[in-house]
């Protein structure tokens, strides 16, 4: 009884903590989903944008518990700094996977062109005109008017022009 009493303050911290994220990733992932339906934006793209961002609240989650269980408070600011770096180093390694993680989140919410338009990639040395067929994580699967299907890195359509062509009932060129 007296280690229960002892670690109480502990406890209660843990649970409010454990409440709170609970809700957090509940409300989060219904916005998430509003903003899907309302944007006509497909569901499981939507689940991968709150797949990544319940392994956020994971990590604050896990960071919030390493305080309230055993970290000083004077050491708090080392403790940050420490894991900061660690990621910082960690991210440097895998730049480029996560910045396609990154881009794909962002293309979820920002930007205007969805599965089945035609798109124009403008790029100098490989200018790609094709449909989008299917966005991915760290990629977009286009098929262009030979058929062929093109890998696409996320994070290259943030960073090259692009131009969007509805997709005009006529043309055949690309329909299956």
């Amino acid at each position: 009884m007296n280690l229960f009493s002892h670690y109480l303050k502990e406890e209660i911290a843990s649970g409010i903590l454990l409440v709170v994220i609970v809700f957090l990733r509940i409300i989060i992932a219904r916005f998430i989903r509003r903003y899907a339906k309302h944007s006509s934006i497909m569901e499981h793209r939507a689940n991968l944008v709150i797949k990544y961002i319940n392994i956020l609240i994971s990590v604050i989650l896990l960071t919030g518990l390493i305080v309230i269980w055993g970290v000083q408070k004077k050491d708090i600011l080392l403790t940050l700094s420490s894991i900061t770096t660690v990621v910082g180093v960690a991210m440097f390694a895998q730049w480029s996977i996560l910045s396609n993680i990154t881009s794909g989140v962002i293309l979820f919410f920002f930007f205007p062109f969805r599965i089945g338009d035609i798109i124009i990639v403008h790029d100098k040395d490989f200018p790609i005109k094709a449909e989008i067929e299917d966005i991915k994580t760290f990629h977009i699967y286009l098929k262009n008017d030979k058929g062929e299907r093109i890998t696409y890195p996320n994070n290259l359509l943030l960073q090259k022009g692009i131009s969007i062509i509805k997709p005009d009932f006529d043309d055949t060129e690309f329909t299956d």
